[in-house]
């Protein structure tokens, strides 16, 4: 027989923190590292953006100060969520899993389906943050104003109008605009990408494989590359879209080792004699982005 394993008052504790960094870091933008992650931000955090010119002048003997130091900042301030249901033990005594609850009236939830509701609702909310990142916008419940929100119209901002809809027959012109439209001082650095959507990815595929790209242009998944620079692959952009910009500019911040994120599973029947277990998880989450002229926007919100 299954050992039975009683909920008690709470769940919560040091682990918890494991459940909340999955649920944060398994969206494939952080998950891939693709983006600069800063944890342990407890309110906010200012981004500094240093612009010199004229610095530089022929040498003399005396010291003289020259050019212009314009210092300006991004603030990035991950804002707060929370997920709350509610499950009851009751329906779970006919389930092929009743046998882990044990035959005792004072019936426990199935420790099993305790680790999958916890696994799951991890899971929806490293989705939503994965669109949060690239699509969301703070006027809706459980968003925070994502990339793209920040970018359109982002001082500096490179933009580019997208076309109706990427196909494999035009996404080559169109990945070829963004990188044209790329600074000079940011193309060839190490951590520049462009990344896309997975309409995109789509079409980009099937062009290499109508360009022979591969021996047999039907097994296997070409490099994600073009012209040199890689394309992250980001889920939860939309459709159309694609940012060329360098790892280092973009901001993922959340306060993942502080109290504000938690996960807890409360058994509530040592507290109101219900047969009702609550699940409990908080955390934050925003994005910034720092030098707006390092960066081009192909969007059809421009």
């Amino acid at each position: 027989m299954a050992t039975t394993t009683n909920i008690s008052t709470t769940y919560a504790g040091q682990f918890s923190g494991k459940y909340i960094a999955a649920a944060l870091l398994s969206a494939p933008t952080l998950d891939k590292e693709l983006i600069t992650i800063k944890p342990n931000i407890k309110y906010k955090e200012v981004i500094k953006v240093l612009n010199q010119t004229g610095i530089i002048r022929n040498a003399t003997c005396d010291f003289t100060a020259t050019g212009s130091v314009a210092l300006t900042e991004q603030i990035l301030q991950p804002l707060e969520f929370q997920v709350n249901t509610q499950l009851c033990k009751e329906d779970f005594r006919s389930d092929w899993e009743a046998i882990e609850m044990g035959v005792s009236v004072f019936d426990n939830l199935p420790p099993t389906f305790t680790d999958f509701i916890i696994a799951n609702t991890a899971g929806q909310v490293a989705q939503q943050i994965e669109t949060n990142i690239w699509s969301g916008s703070s006027t809706i419940q459980g968003q925070f104003d994502g990339l793209l929100q920040l970018l359109v119209g982002g001082t500096g901002v490179v933009d580019l109008t997208a076309a109706a809809q990427v196909t494999s027959s035009n996404v080559i012109a169109e990945l070829t605009r963004v990188v044209n439209a790329i600074p000079n001082t940011v193309y060839g650095k190490e951590d520049l990408y462009i990344y896309v959507p997975t309409n995109v990815v789509k079409a980009y595929q099937v062009a290499l494989g109508n360009a022979n790209y591969q021996f047999n242009a039907f097994t296997g998944f070409a490099p994600l590359n073009f012209q040199g620079i890689n394309l992250a692959w980001c889920p939860g952009m939309p459709n159309n879209t694609m940012v060329a910009a360098q790892k280092s500019n973009l901001f993922f911040g959340t306060a993942l080792l502080s109290d504000k994120n938690e996960v807890r599973v409360l058994d509530m029947a040592d507290l109101d004699g219900s047969q009702n277990v609550r699940m409990i998880m908080r955390y934050t989450a925003g994005v910034q982005y720092g030098i707006g002229s390092d960066i081009v926007l192909y969007s059809s919100l421009v």
